[in-house]
């Protein structure tokens, strides 16, 4: 395949992975009450937290795979073997733990048990159909998934129960999932299955499992904590607003997947930053033009979007908008750390996304669930300045010798809320 045609199938294929999580939830919150759709929303928190979990731990390590084109079949095989039965293992866990809990939440998170190695397992493949430089399988089985969930979804009726929908939701990728087993198996015919690597010390996935927890799953998890400590309804508004940007997690998501090899192709290092800091700047203007129209939209039109979760969501737009367009800035500053000196951006994920926290948790408790958004908005915004000064500095004293820039030294893509 020509690299044009596999860029954009593999941005086409982010769109419709992205797509598909943004029609699950407004989906979900058309059919279901306000109360049923923040449990909804904090169980499909938690697969969220697990997803990125399972793409720092296999997938990015696997599309860093350099080798012998049978050495690439077999660590696609192989980790796609892992992470089903990963998810399979880590899933009964969470059913068993579930089914001694009374209450919807933990039935719901029982149904998430059940149906954790199917989503996760679907989620693997296109990994290693990227690795295998084929994205047009994954962008095929990611249309199926598309298509059964949202048949799937329209057949349930309003008030469905979350642990329902999430049931729902999770054996409609089934369909998608055998596909790509298919379609992995004839590509990977012969190559053996090795999972002891994966549970070495030293895998890459290791280090990006770090980043991912102190730069996304951090965040969410105390989302997730303040809404179980404080107000509930807390996890629905906000998860109902940035559900409305998820068009923009597209965009940041190809950024940073794509941007290493587009902007690598500018030999000098000084007009590398200088593009880098010029898509900061049209990210962040496309944010705001995003969040300008979503304000603009009429009551009408919005319920039809999120339902009885419009209301709480909307009073957030301001809040969540700022918070995407700092996030713009910030992804494209921790990019072109990554062409700098990739070794850097861990300490900047660690205290910025702590201090995100701390920042939400103390937005709360002055301003109730708008000051938890604007804690979110500023915590990005530090972030962003803090990762542009560190661009700076190192742009000063010069680029990281090439040999420290490996494969092996790259963070995973920064995650946003």
């Amino acid at each position: 395949m020509r690299a044009r045609t596999a860029v954009l199938c593999s941005v086409a294929d982010q769109g419709v992975a992205a797509l598909t999580n943004i029609l699950v939830l407004v989906a979900a919150a058309r059919l279901s009450t306000l109360t049923d759709f923040a449990r909804f929303s904090a169980v499909y928190l938690v697969f969220t937290v697990l997803l990125g979990v399972s793409g720092a731990y296999t997938g990015q390590p696997l599309v860093l795979k350099r080798g012998t084109r049978e050495e690439t079949r077999g660590a696609c095989r192989s980790a796609v073997a892992f992470t089903v039965l990963a998810a399979a293992a880590l899933g009964a866990l969470l059913a068993a733990v579930c089914l001694l809990v009374p209450g919807d939440t933990a039935r719901a998170l029982m149904a998430l048990g059940l149906v954790l190695p199917v989503v996760l397992g679907q989620d693997a493949g296109r990994y290693a159909f990227s690795t295998l430089q084929q994205p047009h399988l994954a962008l095929v089985a990611d249309l199926l998934r598309l298509g059964c969930v949202l048949g799937a979804l329209a057949a349930q009726e309003y008030g469905a129960s979350p642990a329902r929908l999430i049931a729902v939701w999770g054996l409609s990728a089934l369909p998608a999932l055998l596909l790509s087993a298919a379609l992995l198996h004839r590509a990977t015919a012969g190559t053996p299955v090795r999972l002891r690597p994966m549970l070495r010390r030293g895998h890459l996935g290791q280090r990006f499992t770090v980043e991912f927890g102190v730069g996304n799953a951090t965040g969410q998890l105390s989302v997730l904590g303040l809404g179980a400590v404080g107000n509930p309804l807390l996890v629905g508004a906000l998860r109902g607003a940035t559900t409305l940007f998820g068009p923009l997690n597209v965009l940041y998501t190809s950024a940073t997947s794509f941007g290493p090899p587009l902007l690598g192709r500018i030999g000098d290092a000084r007009r590398r930053v200088r593009a880098t800091a010029a898509l900061a700047a049209v990210l962040a203007a496309t944010a705001t033009l995003w969040a300008t129209v979503l304000a603009l939209l009429p009551e009408r039109a919005g319920r039809e979007l999120l339902g009885d979760t419009w209301p709480t969501a909307a009073a957030l737009l301001p809040a969540t908008g700022s918070q995407y367009a700092a996030m713009a800035v910030g992804t494209c500053g921790l990019l072109a750390l990554r062409m700098l000196d990739p070794r850097t951006t861990l300490s900047v994920q660690v205290v910025f996304s702590l201090t995100a926290v701390a920042l939400l948790a103390g937005g709360y408790a002055v301003g109730g669930v708008p000051g938890a958004a604007w804690g979110l908005a500023l915590g990005s915004l530090c972030k962003a300045v803090a990762t542009w000064i560190r661009v700076a500095r190192i742009h000063r004293r010069g680029p990281a010798p090439r040999e420290t820039v490996s494969a092996d030294a790259l963070p995973a893509a920064p995650g946003t809320w």
